[in-house]
Formats: structure tokens, C-alpha cells, sequence
């Protein structure tokens, strides 16, 4: 029989969802109330970071934090007012930042995003998009040797998995790289990674592709659902119901009042990310560089160069704030002294933020929902193999990894 499988979500991970389970037979129907794309999906950095399999909860984050606040240079916010919301997520997150849980984490998370250039590849290039997939260095920048090796516990995780990095020292650094400051004196480069040059128009082409294989995309509100006997059986939405064998949701940070539906009470937040795009930039880099000072990636894009990164506290309803945007041009000027750009194009968007920093992949007991999101900053990184994996589940196939770190139901099960 045909599986008829509704997927709620059309950022990367739904998307890549969708044709992974239309290569494999099933009847798709991809539900969003936005086109493919235009959310989260839209305004990531780009990278194909394979290498992202830390938290940002590392140890001593507890410690750090305020001093962190404190500072007008450090790339963490809080809008102190959503504070009192806050407060009960923000506790079970720093809970896990600790030695132990950061490398737990990082062996969960290795699976989803170590092979990300290849699994980008397995999706698009038979649907003639690979031109969208540029294979590059990752490089991240330091002022010194010394601001390395401070790093020195995130780069032997990196490397226990696979990833040691080539450093490049001195005048070596701007040889590599012409556009970095004075104040950049290391490099450590990750080879074998990747970007993608536009994600906004990356994730739609992907959905046009979908539809070509026979797919369908509905721009409907999901309002709840229909599950007799505790098993999936329609979706009902503003424009009404739609019937399924399976569901997955792929919503993002929006998963959690879904969840709710279900029974379900996830600890998930929004990590507020921000983005410049400097317009058709001159002085730019020629391939993605993390700058160690400001926590932030600039990535040489379609557009110009596109410079995201930072972690604002503030939940889904604000609009975005001012300073997060004037950190990163005071860093985007202090590490790419000649970057010129025609004009800037601002964004604010949500990464999804479980507790524990692990996505939620899987079924939720034997009702035929499959989840899909929380995967923070790692979203575009992880995206097709989370859709293969999900798309495995559902008609079938057999994963070679342990899906059980990813167990939707690990916070409690349905009420």
C-alpha cells in the first residue's frame, strides 16, 4: 500500500523529508503556512558545518554567562523582560553544561552532521541542483595561537571525531585569506566541509524539484489533530482536514504548541539568530570564516556577503533589537577592515532549542508521528540526513546509527 504521509514544515529539513520519502514511493503532502524556505531555513549562515557536533552549553558555561551578558562585545543577549519565561527552560539547559553531558551530546550529534556535504549532494544533485552546493574550507580565525588553544576542549572533541584542522600562523594567514584584518594571526581550517550559496533559494528549488516528482506543497495553517485510537489519521488545518498514514513535524521552535496537541510537554526555545547581508560586497572572504572573538560566520553568498551568528534570549513575539545588529558590524569591520558593501539587509530569525541540545527524531510511541526539529544551530547542516533518516523510519528501512538519543519522547510521554 501507498503511505500517504503529510509533512508539516518546508524549511530544509521538511523539504529534504519530502523528497526522501517521495523517492521511496510514498504520497507527500508538504504543509506550511509560508513557501518553502522563507523561515529559519532562510537566514542560516550557510555553512555545511560538519564539524558542529558541540553545544553551545560547554562546561563552564554557568560560570561564564553573566560576564558574558555584561558585555557590549560578547555575542549572547537577554531581553531581561522574557526573563520569567525563560527561567524553567533555561535551567534544565545549563543543567547538561558540563563535561560529561557536552560529550554525550557531541557523540549524538556527530551522526546528524558529520557527512553534510555528502548528504546535501545525495539530495540535490539528482534533481540537477548541485550548483547550489560549493565545496570549500571551514575556517575559523583567532587573533593568536594563545585564543586558539583556549579552545583547546572543543577542537580535541572535534578531532576524537575526525576533524583536525590544518593551522595556518602569522603572515601565512593573510596569504590564505587577503581579506582578514591585522587583529586575525591564526587559522585553523577544517577541510572537507562546505556552503551553500543562497539557502533561501537552495530550499526552494529543492520544493519546486518536489513538486516535479509528483509531491504536493499546501500553504495551510495546522491546527490540530485527528488520531482515533491513539494513531495519525487526519491533519486539520484552517483550510480543512488532510487525511495520512504518517505525519511528521518539522516546524521547528513553532513544534512545541503542536506537541502540546499531542500530549506532549517539550522544553524548547528559541535562540533568536541574527543576520547582515552586505550586498554585493567588495573585501569580503572567499569562503566561510568563523570569527573565534565574535562568535559569528561571514560567508560569501549570492547576494554579498552574509554575516550570522549570535544568540538572543527573547522569545518568538519581539521584534528583533538593535545591538545584536551593531555588534556584528563592529566585528564584521574590525575582522574584514575593507569589506564595502552597496547596501545591508538585516534578519532576525528562531533556531529551535531543546534543553538538552538534541533534536527530537523520531516516533512518537506507536502513532505514526514522526518528529523532526530541534536541531539549533546545525539545521541546514543536518537537514537531508535527518530527512533520510526520517523517510527510513516510515517505509521501513533500517538506520546503521543509534536513533534512540533522539527518542521525541525523552521528556515525558503523551498525557
Amino acid at each position: 500500500m501507498t503511505r500517504r504521509v503529510v509533512v508539516v514544515g518546508a524549511g530544509i529539513i521538511g523539504v529534504a523529508t519530502a523528497i526522501w520519502l517521495r523517492r521511496s514511493g510514498a504520497d507527500v503532502t508538504l504543509v506550511d503556512r509560508a513557501a518553502p524556505g522563507s523561515g529559519t531555513s532562510h537566514g542560516n549562515a550557510g555553512v555545511l558545518a560538519s564539524l558542529a557536533m558541540l553545544p553551545v552549553t560547554a562546561p563552564g558555561l554557568l560560570r561564564k554567562a553573566p560576564f558574558m551578558l555584561a558585555s557590549a562585545d560578547f555575542p549572547l543577549f537577554l531581553r531581561w523582560m522574557y526573563l520569567p519565561k525563560l527561567a524553567p527552560w533555561l535551567l534544565k539547559y545549563l543543567r547538561v553544561a558540563n563535561d560529561v553531558d557536552t560529550r554525550r551530546i557531541a557523540r549524538g550529534l556527530a551522526p546528524i552532521v558529520s557527512d553534510s556535504v555528502d548528504q546535501h549532494k545525495a539530495l540535490a544533485v539528482e534533481l540537477g541542483l548541485g550548483h547550489w552546493i560549493t565545496d570549500s574550507d571551514y575556517v575559523h580565525a583567532y587573533p593568536d595561537r594563545r585564543a586558539f588553544e583556549a579552545e583547546r576542549y572543543t577542537w580535541d572533541i572535534r578531532r576524537a571525531a575526525g576533524f583536525d584542522p590544518q593551522l595556518i600562523e602569522g603572515r601565512a594567514v593573510h596569504d590564505y585569506e587577503p581579506a582578514l584584518g591585522d587583529g586575525i594571526g591564526f587559522l585553523a581550517v577544517a577541510k572537507d566541509h562546505g556552503f551553500i550559496k543562497d539557502p533561501a533559494g537552495y530550499v526552494t528549488d529543492l520544493a519546486q524539484a518536489f513538486l516535479g516528482m509528483g509531491g504536493r506543497i499546501a500553504r495551510h495553517e495546522v491546527k490540530d489533530f485527528d488520531m482515533p485510537g491513539g494513531k495519525i489519521a487526519r491533519v486539520l488545518t484552517d483550510q480543512g482536514a488532510l487525511d495520512c498514514d504518517d505525519l511528521v513535524l518539522a516546524t521547528g521552535v513553532w513544534s512545541g504548541p503542536l506537541m502540546a496537541k499531542l500530549g506532549l510537554k517539550v522544553p524548547l526555545e528559541t535562540e533568536r539568530g541574527y543576520h547582515i547581508v552586505y550586498k554585493d560586497a567588495q573585501g569580503g572572504p572567499s569562503r566561510p570564516v568563523m570569527i573565534a572573538a565574535g562568535k559569528f560566520v561571514a560567508t560569501p553568498m549570492t547576494q554579498g556577503v552574509r554575516c550570522a551568528g549570535i544568540v538572543e534570549f527573547g522569545g518568538l513575539k519581539a521584534g528583533p533589537s538593535k545591538a545584536p545588529f551593531a555588534l556584528l558590524r563592529r566585528q564584521a569591520a574590525r575582522a574584514f577592515p575593507q569589506l564595502r558593501a552597496e547596501s545591508q539587509i538585516e534578519w532576525m530569525g528562531h533556531r529551535p532549542a531543546p534543553s538538552d541540545s538534541l533534536p527530537l527524531i523520531g516516533q512518537i510511541g506507536d502513532s505514526r508521528v514522526f518528529t523532526a526539529f530541534g536541531h539549533h544551530h546545525i539545521g541546514l547542516t543536518g537537514g537531508p540526513k535527518t530527512g533520510r533518516l526520517i523517510a527510513g523510519m516510515i517505509t521501513g528501512q533500517s538506520a546503521n546509527i543509534d536513533l534512540g538519543v533522539y527518542d521525541p519522547q525523552r521528556f515525558g510521554k503523551p498525557t
